[in-house]
This record gives structure tokens, sequence and C-alpha cells, in this order.
């Protein structure tokens, strides 16, 4: 029984992608008619998709842009979640609260300010803006995971190696990293993906030289209309990467993801 409803929640939650992906494979006369599972398949929203635009200068937007920012959210995130694990003080969950409480914010608000400062400074519509920005948004949950798993380490393999006269950063390169590193790979994981899905920033901040694979798909919405078929194939394109590495990186996410926990 539990497992024929998780099957079922499974098919509920899969559908509307797998709807889109049959619809990138439609007319735009059959995308916009009576809904069935019955056509005749065509790759012509496909290549009205590649003709309009290159996906590839897109694409690789996008892998820059979520590699780098992870890269970056996990290089400060370590120190900072072995600090609070290993060191903390009175401020430390005050610290952690914060830090969460700054997700609750809607992005529109501070939207004005982050603009204007990105147009004085020249990262409007560059790479280097939308890594700092998706750095800095992701990494409030990165910090948080990273400092769940550190908390679940035995401090006594730490006191070892002190013991040991290893110094700090060995203790952490040597000692810490190698053994969460299952938590590690799920939190860099997640972080890619939410840089990946990130539209706000991208539509906001770029125009068109470093505009990712999300301003890809907007892009296909105009005053005209929506074009079904064509934002169909389109999303279906920007979504394909990140649903491969999650397929590939499903043992390593649900690993880390459980890391510590009792089995």
């Amino acid at each position: 029984m539990i497992t024929v409803l998780g099957w079922s929640v499974a098919l509920v939650i899969f559908f509307p992608i797998f709807w889109m992906i049959l619809t990138g494979f439609k007319t735009e006369s059959a995308a916009i008619a009576d809904p069935t599972l019955i056509f005749s398949p065509t790759l012509e929203s496909y290549q009205a998709v590649q003709a309009r635009s290159g996906y590839t200068r897109f694409a690789l937007n996008s892998v820059a842009v979520a590699f780098g920012s992870t890269f970056f959210a996990l290089l400060l995130a370590i120190p900072a979640a072995y600090s609070m694990a290993f060191l903390p003080t009175k401020r430390t969950k005050g610290t952690l609260l914060w830090m969460l409480s700054t997700k609750m914010l809607p992005p529109v608000g501070v939207l004005v300010p982050i603009y204007l400062i990105f147009r004085d400074v020249g990262l409007l519509d560059t790479r280097t803006g939308l890594i700092i920005i998706y750095t800095l948004m992701n990494l409030p949950i990165v910090v948080w995971m990273l400092y769940t798993f550190f908390k679940d380490m035995p401090k006594d393999i730490l006191e070892a190696g002190r013991m040991d006269g290893a110094s700090t950063f060995q203790e952490v390169f040597f000692l810490l990293l190698p053994l969460t590193l299952p938590g590690i790979a799920s939190t860099g994981l997640l972080s890619i993906i939410l840089s990946w899905n990130e539209a706000f920033w991208s539509l906001n901040l770029t125009s068109s030289k470093a505009a990712p694979l999300t301003a890809y798909i907007a892009s296909f919405s105009s005053p005209e209309g929506l074009f079904w078929a064509k934002l169909s194939a389109a999303s279906t394109m920007a979504i394909a990467p990140i649903l491969i590495l999650g397929w590939m990186t499903q043992k390593q996410m649900v690993r880390g993801l459980t890391f510590g926990a009792v089995k």
C-alpha cells in the first residue's frame, strides 16, 4: 500500500514535466488544441528554438554561474560551519537563525539597491555579477546544511588529530572533509540545482551576454502571446542537463541528505 501511494505521488509530481516534454514535440496548433496523448511528433519546435537563439551560449552561462557560485559558497561555508560546529559561542545560534531569516526576505525587496550597486560597479549582464548574487543567495542554506553535518561528527577524531600536532587547516582538510564528503557533495548538488533554477535575478540583472537558461526560456514569452510548443521545447532543453545530473548523482544526494541519520 505504501509503495503504491509513493508511486502515485511520484507520478503526480512528474506529470507536468512529462506533459511539457510531450508538448515540445507538437506543432503550435496541436499544442493549443484539446490535450491528447495521440499526435504526430515533430521536431519543428526544437528547430525553431535553435534557429531563434543559440542554446549553447545560454547553457554555458548556466554552467559557469551554477558551478562557480557553488564553489565560492562552499569555500565560504566550510570554515564558517566548522567554526559554528566546533568552536561555538553565545551568538552562534542567533547567527544561524539570522542567516536563515534572510531567506524569508522577498528578493524584490532588495532588487533596486542591488541593481544600482551592480550598475555603478559594472556588474550588470556579467557572469561575475550572477555568481556573486547566487553565492550570497545560497550561502545561508549551504552553511546550515554543513553545520548539521559537522555537528554529527565525533569530536574525538578531531581531538586526536590535534594531539598528533595537526594544525587547524590539516584538521579540516585531512580529517573533517573526507569524513563528511557525502554531506558536502549533497550540499553542493543542492546549491547547483538552486542556482540553475533561479530566474528572478537572471531576468533582472542580465540581458544578453550573461543570460542563463532561465532567461532563455522567458524569451519565448512575447506580447503576441505564449508559444506553447516552442516554450515547452526550450524548457525541456533547459532542464535536461540538471535532470541528467540529478539522475546520475541521486545515490550521492540521498546518502548525503541522510548523513548522520539513525539507520
